[in-house]
């Protein structure tokens, strides 16, 4: 079990002492909602419940995630209609891979978050047309194809748009490597 999933089952263990219900008691709470945004449940929780960040970010996130669906289904939703960036994303994470052991892929519905201690990548199928690697690299200026983040995600500080796989070059990688290097 990696550390992300033991300190998810410790706050899953600890939700009834800290906010008054079972993540199960949450999930039958939520049912009758016609939330369809993270964000509405968020509110909800927090405004109407007294559920402090953290939890209520858990419930909701836990709540919206089909059980049926697995990691790997994430990951083939993602590319439906957009096969052709597939191979991006393949060869991104045959490189992070070789970075070291303590890499872990986090697959989300519209991309995955990539991790070390914490998140220093993100890469997702954007458009049909263009792929994104979201990168946090404190301190670094935006520079050619490295440019900021901006309102793109504010998970990140710089974003490099791929249209091919021949734009993912040896500076892309280095990049990618000290994104990585900064997170742990």
């Amino acid at each position: 079990m990696s550390s992300v999933d033991k300190a998810l089952q410790t706050m899953i263990d600890n939700m009834p002492e800290k906010t008054g219900k079972s993540l199960e008691e949450w999930f039958e709470l939520l049912k009758g909602k016609s939330f369809t945004k993270h964000g509405e449940y968020m509110k909800f929780l927090k405004g109407e419940h007294g559920v402090t960040h953290g939890f209520a970010n858990t419930i909701a996130a836990l709540y919206k995630k089909k059980p049926d669906e697995t990691t790997d289904d994430l990951v083939e939703n993602q590319y439906k209609g957009k096969e052709h960036l597939r191979p991006i994303y393949e060869s991104l994470v045959k490189a992070i891979n070789k970075f070291g052991d303590d890499i872990e892929l986090a697959p989300k519905k519209a991309y995955v978050s990539v991790r070390r201690k914490r998140q220093f990548a993100i890469l997702q199928p954007s458009t049909k047309s263009r792929f994104d690697i979201g990168l946090n690299i404190k301190e670094k200026n935006p520079v050619g194809k490295l440019e900021a983040a901006g309102s793109w995600n504010s998970m990140c500080t710089h974003r490099i748009k791929c249209a091919s796989h021949d734009d993912i070059d040896s500076q892309v990688i280095e990049w990618i490597k000290e994104a990585y290097n900064a997170a742990g």
